[in-house]
């Protein structure tokens, strides 16, 4: 479990049969490696991966099928690049962001970022072969206000559609500056995580009205028969 509150930059690179190398960027090593361990989790991108082998400025992961699938890994897979890193969330610890679980529901592309007086504008949409995972797992919990984490960022949607096919955040000069955000260019691909609170509120309402079908005809019987 991770809080979407990014530690550090590092990059990454493709070691083949699935495996990764991130070398963490040496001003933030410190924070990052001090007691990082074999077996530990840290958000890659807001990819949560398993720490296998550890290395003077980083460690070593694989990616299941299902993460090259789901996420950005697979994605320029030969290219080193830069991503955002958090390690995982103590018990006590500070919650400054959202709880991010580190398993990406989809991916999103940049449609464009603005320089405004106080933060950054980026407008986020589903890419043109990709509209098909965006609909399914993304779209339905883009809502005004809610939490989405891009990158492994915790951020609030701050403008959407109503069908959820684009949504825009406002994102303060240090986020922007800290992570990999900063760095990407229109049409770049990123890694989306909706709210796990909302996706579990939708999961309970969904099971139990497909069981229980709303009752849309409130008698004195139905009153009599429920206790009241």
């Amino acid at each position: 479990m991770f809080t979407g509150l990014i530690q550090g930059i590092g990059k990454i690179k493709s070691l083949g049969n699935n495996l990764f190398a991130i070398n963490i960027h040496q001003k933030n090593q410190a924070i990052i490696c001090q007691d990082l361990a074999i077996g530990d989790s840290v958000a890659v991108d807001g990819i949560c991966l398993t720490v296998e082998k550890i290395f003077d400025s980083g460690f070593i992961a694989t990616a299941s099928p299902e993460t090259l699938q789901r996420t950005t890994l697979a994605k320029n897979i030969q290219k080193e690049k830069n991503v955002n890193l958090e390690t995982s969330l103590r018990v006590g610890s500070k919650i400054g962001g959202h709880f991010v679980s580190g398993h990406v529901d989809g991916i999103g592309c940049l449609v464009e970022s603005v320089n405004c007086q106080q933060s950054w504008e980026m407008i986020f949409t589903a890419p043109e072969e990709l509209k098909n995972q965006w609909q399914t797992y993304v779209s339905p919990y883009i809502f005004s206000k809610a939490s989405i984490a891009v990158n492994g960022i915790s951020l609030t949607i701050a403008d959407c559609d109503i069908n959820g096919n684009w949504f825009k955040v406002a994102v303060i000069p240090h986020s922007y500056s800290e992570t990999n955000l900063s760095q990407l260019q229109a049409g770049d691909w990123v890694n989306l995580e909706s709210d796990i609170l909302g996706k579990y509120v939708d999961r309970l309402i969904s099971h139990r009205f497909g069981k229980q079908p709303i009752q849309e005809d409130i008698t004195l019987d139905f009153l009599a028969q429920n206790g009241y």
